[in-house]
Parts: structure tokens; sequence; C-alpha cells
């Protein structure tokens, strides 16, 4: 095993790196989005305006997918081509426009829940209830937390 002098002597520490760490490498071949048919990025449009708690537009987009605002423009019209999305003229600032899920969208998004929970439900099968309570309640606390400072440009691997 390959050890550096950043290896933290806290074991549990580095298990949570190799956790994350396949988190991310499943969520760059898009494994769960490919079981649900979801094959473009720009599905990741559709998750974005669906946890905002404010209208969405293209530089919203941007700045939750970390990519530069051509490229989330690109993502935003290849999910208004496939008809998950729509553009809806800001009433305040007509040179604005919203980004709203069609109903294709929404159930894309319904699907990839049931897909996704699935997923982690079976991952969890042998669980007690408190354990999986346990699980959500640090995991939540886990994301609340941080760490926002980490981003893949420093990231070595």
């Amino acid at each position: 095993m390959y050890i550096n002098n950043y290896m933290y002597e806290d074991n549990e520490i580095a298990a949570v790196e190799r956790a994350m760490i396949a988190i991310r490498r499943r969520q760059r071949r898009r494994v769960l989005a490919k079981s649900q048919g979801a094959t473009g990025p720009e599905f990741e449009v559709l998750d974005v305006i669906e946890g905002a708690s404010e209208p969405v537009g293209v530089s919203t987009v941007a700045e939750a997918l970390s990519v530069d605002q051509p490229r989330a423009s690109r993502l935003v019209a290849a999910a208004v081509a496939a008809g998950l999305v729509r553009r809806e003229a800001d009433q305040a600032d007509g040179r604005k426009a919203w980004l709203v899920l069609t109903e294709a969208g929404a159930a894309a998004m319904e699907q990839a829940h049931r897909t996704r929970q699935a997923a982690f439900a079976a991952a969890m099968a042998g669980w007690s209830a408190s354990e999986r309570a346990e699980f959500a309640r640090l995991l939540t606390r886990f994301v609340e937390a941080g760490p926002s400072g980490v981003s893949e440009e420093s990231d070595p691997r």
C-alpha cells in the first residue's frame, strides 16, 4: 500500500476519504443516472432546478455544477432540447429567463429518486432501522459541515 506524508493517523478519517473517493468515481461514471436511462450530463441540470429554493437561471446551474457559463448554457440547452426543462421569462426583468422542470423533467426526477432510493435501500438491506437513522443523521451532518473548501482541482487523483 502506498503511504505518503499526508496520511492521517486516524484510520476512520482515512476510511471516510476512501469512501468519498469511491462515491466520486461512481458519480463520474454516472452509474445511477445510466441505470435511469439518463445518459447525458444535462440530467444534472434537473437536480439543480429541483434542489433550488429560489428561481434558477443558467448562472445558478454553472455555480452549482462548478462549470463555466458556456458549459452551463450547453447543458441547459440540451435539457431544453430533451424536453426536460423549459425557460420562463422573469416577469420583473424580461432579459432574464428562469429554468423550470417540464412534466417530463418532473417525471424523470421522480424516477431518479425511486432508482437512487432503491439503490441506497439495497446497500443498507442488512442494516437495522436505528443504523439507517444514525447513518442518515451523520451523513447529513457531514455534508452540512463541509468540506466545502475541497475541490476537484486540488485533488491530485
